[in-house]
């Protein structure tokens, strides 16, 4: 089997276990899921829009969060982790949006990379869920699954990982890709406690066929196979 013929078989897969895969950062317009993106490193979903609830009725242009001095904004987002370096993030990349795009999100995947705490996975997030064009955005999730599948090696960077996963999924499917895959690595394949038990994708990973063997060890212990209902 090829590596697009088994992509093509685990897209099918993952389908029909996440139909509705969407983006679940909460948002309104661009701007906004520009700052939630931002917000996302390293914290999870859940938690940004816990603290975006208030923050997008208290802030609705980029005027309003060079408004307030940068603590009050730190205050305002002290859940997120690296609260301070992001909300220094923010008021930069509200400046240069004012200053260089008349207070409007960039629209080019170029003007997205520029702005301070955008980085090319913010980009991709924003360029397919905001202005419709298709992207592959790899965070943990898509880098972990890809890895496991085999799709990419395990010391792939995420932009090798990104290219490898472009080059075997269709361009028109690449956003609905990184969604399902997304939830797949959120909801099944977690890092710590992989559903390899359930998993319909079993044959394709290398690492759930050890697993699944009696007396697997991880890099700390060794761990028995997990009966279906766990994790």
């Amino acid at each position: 089997m090829s590596a697009k013929q088994k992509m093509r078989q685990v897209l099918d897969i993952v389908a029909d276990m996440f139909p509705d895969a969407h983006c679940e950062l909460n948002h309104s317009n661009p701007f906004e899921l520009t700052i939630a993106v931002l917000l996302s490193a390293q914290c999870t979903d859940e938690t940004v829009n816990k603290v975006t609830v208030s923050l997008f009725q208290k802030y609705k242009r980029p005027e309003d969060y060079l408004s307030v001095p940068l603590e009050e904004l730190e205050q305002d987002i002290r859940r997120i982790g690296l609260f301070r370096s992001k909300a220094s993030n923010i008021q930069k990349l509200c400046r240069i949006v004012i200053d260089k795009y008349d207070g409007e999100v960039p629209e080019s995947h170029e003007g997205l990379t520029e702005l301070p705490g955008v980085g090319r996975k913010t980009a991709n997030v924003v360029m397919s869920n905001a202005f419709g064009v298709p992207a592959i955005a790899v965070d943990t999730h898509v880098d972990r699954v890809s890895k496991r599948l085999g799709f990419a090696k395990p010391d792939d960077t995420v932009l090798e990982v990104e290219k490898k996963l472009m080059k075997l999924v269709p361009r028109e499917e690449w956003t609905l890709t990184h969604h399902r895959l997304i939830f797949f690595g959120r909801y099944h394949c977690k890092a710590q406690s992989p559903q390899c038990p359930i998993c319909p994708l079993l044959d394709f990973c290398k690492e759930g066929k050890q697993r699944m063997k009696p007396g697997f060890k991880t890099k700390n212990k060794t761990i028995k196979p997990k009966i279906a209902n766990e994790g």
